[in-house]
């Protein structure tokens, strides 16, 4: 399995490259580096062809946010295996090998690496950590990461598995069934397209997996800050569009019981003061309204398209509940039995 291609998607990142594409260059060996422009106005293309004339350029025609520059870009190359690599992420010595190797597994469509953060490298980093999770309720959560509670990496979570969803920020994946899914849905534009991408795969009985022997350090918030209110309307709006999209069984219930916990968030922002979180949560739930019909024609063609779904790494239980009410701040307390 020697055909991989290591994609780095950027967008007026020079600053971003000039950091992190040296360890890349130096750990990557036998794969294709290539980075895919979203149509930048500052000096990223020039510095690389100037100080790495070896790596390839994708310039996209516009900023089309990480789905569609995504989509955009792999549709000219050719590779057995992608690795969608953020632009702020070090990698480290030997990180591609084990993600190879549990790749030679037919049925594995993806896995990431352990994520740590690049700031506090004894600390697991919010996007992705060790491995992907979804509740009953469909909140995404992490085995490292529950909501905004990073744990430090003592090696609890050294174990390969199977998860729901594989981070975005370093994902390792099928070129086949990454186009044979017709790749990212780029009406989310960016944020929560990986976990709706990895449900879609899953529908057709693959499996994605953690592998915790292979380590990278992701700044975070490199592009858009977590804080950010755009942040927080994509996390609203796209996870909802997944909901809708995706969930098996009558869907307007678990819509509106999701809507309704969004207006409990939207509440809690406007009693701390947050009036841009609180109207970024309105916007998210509009955007639900106008494009209902056309999410539900796509849910039409996945549901068509299902064959034998994997639901592992869904968590049966409430995580609100448990984070909140509960006080569990860490994966390792949850209720294992829970896990499908």
């Amino acid at each position: 399995m020697d055909s991989i291609a290591v994609v780095i998607l950027n967008w007026n990142g020079v600053k971003l490259l000039e950091q992190f594409l040296p360890s890349v260059i130096q750990h990557s060996n036998n794969a294709r580096i290539i980075v895919a422009d979203n149509a930048s106005t500052d000096d990223s293309i020039s510095f690389i062809k100037n100080n790495y004339p070896s790596i390839e350029v994708i310039s996209n025609h516009s900023n089309g946010g990480f789905a569609k520059g995504y989509n955009d870009a792999l549709k000219n190359i050719e590779s057995e295996l992608y690795v969608l690599l953020n632009s702020d992420v070090e990698v480290s010595e030997n990180w591609l090998n084990p993600m190879l190797i549990a790749m030679q597994n037919e049925n594995t469509a993806g896995c990431q690496p352990k994520i740590l953060s690049h700031n506090n490298k004894s600390n697991f980093e919010h996007a992705g950590a060790s491995g992907g999770f979804i509740d009953r309720n469909y909140y995404p959560f992490c085995r490292g990461r529950l909501f905004d509670n990073v744990e430090e990496d003592t090696g609890q979570y050294n174990t390969e598995m199977d998860i729901f969803w594989a981070s975005g920020a370093c994902l390792m994946i099928r070129s086949e069934l990454f186009h044979k899914a017709n790749g990212f849905d780029e009406d989310f534009f960016a944020h929560m397209e990986e976990i709706d991408l990895c449900w879609r795969i899953k529908k057709w009985g693959y499996t994605f997996k953690i592998i915790p022997d292979s380590t990278v350090y992701h700044l975070g918030g490199g592009t858009l800050p977590y804080s950010s209110p755009t942040k927080v309307y994509y996390n609203f709006r796209n996870n909802l569009t997944m909901i809708l999209k995706n969930h098996v069984g009558w869907w307007a219930p678990k819509l509106i019981w999701r809507m309704i916990l969004d207006g409990v968030a939207g509440i809690k922002f406007l009693l701390n003061g947050n009036l841009k979180a609180f109207w970024a949560i309105l916007r998210a739930h509009f955007w639900q309204y106008v494009n209902m019909l056309q999410t539900l024609k796509k849910r039409r063609e996945i549901k068509a398209g299902t064959t034998l779904e994997n639901t592992k790494g869904q968590y049966t239980n409430n995580i609100l509940m448990e984070f909140f009410f509960r006080k569990n701040k860490t994966f390792s307390k949850l209720d294992k039995n829970r896990f499908k």
